[in-house]
């Protein structure tokens, strides 16, 4: 399974206000496709977010995304319930996050992801850093790298 953030992984950290007032972000269309392309191999996606907000639910929903999970910024508790939920193990998580309350998902998970503009402290949890930016890529680079190699556990130091 492949387990996003969406502020900073997702998108790009920015947000606006539309003329209804609600806050909205942009979106990938390249980790969009990444993310279909991974489910069409059979992966499992969820999104764990501490944001509640409409245009991601619509993100998730599009996206056909397994699991979502949002409104918490204590994320070790969602991501215990996700693997709950889902029947998988930590070693077989692959998560994606960029800042301080993602560290403790990141060093549970089997794979640990971060973009380059990442919060400093998020570094020496994570296996890999993307080339491209959160938001701009970085969610498809991932995508790529376990189509391409399979799915791999840093914990176990394995392929799964």
């Amino acid at each position: 399974m492949l387990a996003l953030d969406v502020d900073g992984i997702l998108t790009d950290c920015r947000i606006f206000m539309d003329s209804s007032g609600e806050w909205r972000r942009f979106f990938s269309i390249r980790d969009g496709y990444g993310i279909i392309r991974l489910q069409e191999m059979g992966y499992k996606t969820a999104i764990i977010t501490a944001s509640k907000a409409q245009d991601i639910k619509e993100r998730a929903k599009t996206l056909k995304i397994d699991h979502f999970h949002h409104g918490n910024f204590d994320k070790i508790t969602e991501f215990t319930e996700l693997l709950r939920a889902s029947g998988l193990k930590a070693e077989e998580v692959a998560y994606m996050g960029d800042d301080v309350f993602d560290i403790p998902v990141l060093k549970e998970a089997g794979f640990a992801a971060t973009v380059p503009e990442a919060m400093e402290e998020v570094f020496p949890a994570v296996q890999y850093t993307t080339q491209r930016a959160g938001g701009n890529g970085a969610v498809r680079e991932v995508c790529e790298m376990i189509i391409k190699y399979g799915a791999f556990s840093a914990k176990t130091e394995q392929h799964l």
